[in-house]
């Protein structure tokens, strides 16, 4: 027979009601009393009734996540942050992949927000119109790597990171520096440039590409085309491919032309010589994601801006004294 919220309660010597409160509205409870029902349900194998207490509270006790691509690990990286977090506070997460289609983006938020608690939308393919007039059911919406008027959202300092990147490369007295962009229309993409035209270099941008290991060996090829010594990539997945496409090529990494990536995703290390990229905290970026959606509702939208680092490791090098001479 299955255990019941009255076995848990009974065992615990505490009320149905206080129990109850326990274990799906914890604030409300003390934490000593808060931690025996948990332990005591988790002892007798406690499931709750997640039907029942949708039915009785009007909130279903998950969360859905909607992103551009979940074999990027940047946002694989995310969903585990997320899930975790979420998990923690009692919360399972339906993840759905939007396939870079902003159309599909939207209705899966439609869809999925009025099953749902709340909504994190992950760097979200839509324009800005087409975000304000989103509606996820009538659940909170958060966005993730985004910011749009009006939407609460936690992103982090991409142009810091970018600026961080280009001083690295001119302390190495490259003077020659390419950008290989991400996606026309990005929004973390058009934060980059505004980073990059904080500074006062020449930088020559070779537009934009899809943000995976193809585009970036397409971009590498304009890189030595420009006659550039070092390279800044949209992410780290281009980057990847950047390298491949140099060494095909016969270019050396670091020696002739230096690699720069973004994300700091777990890939980074595992290539030879490790990648030098700004790490984005992608861990953190999911819990503050999670924490933001379900805090109490305030005066104010809620907006978080994490900071990155640059980590330096085998790709960057003093500039060579002459433009490579590729095969």
């Amino acid at each position: 027979m299955a255990v019941t919220l009255r076995d848990v309660a009974r065992a615990a010597g505490v009320s149905a009601a206080t129990a109850s409160r326990a274990l799906s509205a914890p604030d409300l409870v003390s934490p000593a009393r808060r931690e025996l029902v948990r332990r005591v349900a988790r002892e007798l194998g406690y499931h709750p009734n997640r039907a029942a207490r949708e039915l009785i509270t009007g909130r279903s006790g998950h969360l859905c996540l909607v992103v551009p691509d979940l074999e990027n690990p940047f946002f694989s990286a995310v969903a585990k942050a997320v899930q975790a977090r979420a998990r923690a506070a009692g919360h399972a997460v339906v993840v759905a992949d939007s396939e870079e289609d902003p159309l599909l983006e939207a209705e899966l938020v439609a869809q999925l927000g009025a099953q749902a608690d709340g909504v994190l939308l992950c760097s979200p393919r839509m324009s800005a119109d087409d975000l304000a007039a989103t509606r996820a059911g009538g659940r909170p919406l958060l966005l993730v790597n985004r910011e749009s008027p009006g939407l609460p959202s936690v992103v982090v300092d991409t142009r810091d990171g970018v600026r961080q990147a280009v001083r690295h490369l001119l302390a190495l007295g490259h003077r020659r520096i390419a950008y290989a962009g991400g996606p026309a229309g990005s929004w973390s993409g058009a934060r980059r440039r505004e980073g990059l035209a904080d500074l006062d270099v020449d930088v020559v941008d070779l537009g934009a590409h899809t943000p995976v290991f193809a585009g970036g060996v397409a971009a590498a090829d304009l890189v030595l085309a420009a006659g550039a010594t070092a390279v800044l990539a949209h992410n780290d997945l281009m980057a990847l491919g950047v390298l491949d496409r140099l060494h095909a090529r016969g270019v050396r990494v670091p020696q002739d032309v230096s690699v720069v990536g973004f994300d700091d995703a777990p890939v980074a290390t595992l290539v030879t010589p490790a990648l030098t990229t700004v790490a984005v905290p992608l861990a953190r970026l999911g819990r503050t994601a999670v924490d933001l959606l379900l805090a109490p509702p305030g005066d104010e939208v809620p907006h978080a801006v994490l900071p990155v680092e640059l980590v330096v490791r085998g790709t960057t090098a003093p500039a060579a004294p002459r433009p490579p001479e590729p095969r």
